[in-house]
């Protein structure tokens, strides 16, 4: 008891000294507010898209590649709260927001019966020379905690990426790459025979990255690929 009286002043001198601010406006956060105030988080654009009906995620993939079926948990607007929160998770060692963002999603994800098979999910990689620059994955926090509510495997050494090359702004030259060599390898293809995989992205923009790793999945035999993310850019709806 005393323990936990004391954690707490300890925590509100701590939000004294350094307050804590909400990733979509800058307010001060109050209470049990966290990483966003009660008004920006009334505001998050949810698409409200599940796995049970078809949405607009889907058509973007329509005739491009072999997937079950595809979902996205946020919209993604320029200068909107969403940009916000995954500017901060990307660029500024928030991945807190990964968590927050995982949590939020896997609970809904958790209620959706057509989701409920899933064996492993799998988070797009970053080259190793990004990965060591940053520190971190993005989507891995994210992709974790939706593990933790489907009740399935995180694998993140399956899905590699042999190229430091930016998928959705260097087209030609990820055309380039793949006529010589395959952007994603998998590591070890038995390991996901027969099984149902879900791949994370955090932004999905034009689809071009999911598509590629989706192909890169699909040499598994037997494998059925979810896809989703915490985010897809509108202009794709």
């Amino acid at each position: 008891m005393q323990k936990t009286k004391l954690t707490n002043i300890l925590n509100d001198i701590n939000n004294i000294l350094v307050p804590r601010v909400c990733f979509g406006c800058n307010a001060h956060l109050i209470g049990g507010e966290k990483h966003l105030c009660t008004v920006c988080r009334n505001f998050v654009p949810l698409t409200e898209y599940s796995f049970n009906e078809e949405n607009r995620v889907d058509r973007i993939f329509y005739g491009r590649i072999n997937v079950k079926k595809t979902s996205s948990f946020l919209f993604f607007t320029e200068n909107g709260i969403v940009q916000q929160l995954i500017h901060q998770l990307k660029y500024k060692n928030q991945e807190q927001i990964g968590v927050f963002l995982g949590d939020w999603y896997g609970q809904l994800l958790q209620e959706d019966p057509f989701l409920d098979n899933i064996d492993v999910i799998v988070p797009v990689p970053l080259h190793r020379k990004k990965l060591k620059k940053r520190g971190y994955n993005q989507v891995a926090e994210f992709a974790k905690r939706l593990a933790h509510y489907l009740n399935a495997e995180y694998v993140d050494n399956i899905l590699l990426k042999t190229s430091n090359t930016k998928t959705q702004t260097q087209k030609n030259r990820i055309g380039r790459w793949q006529r010589n060599k395959a952007l994603y390898v998998l590591s070890d293809s038995k390991f996901l025979k027969n099984k149902n995989v879900l791949l994370v992205d955090d932004v999905i923009t034009s689809g071009a990255t999911m598509e590629i790793c989706a192909k890169a999945l699909n040499e598994t035999e037997g494998i059925t690929i979810y896809i989703t993310s915490m985010a897809v850019v509108p202009q794709f709806q």
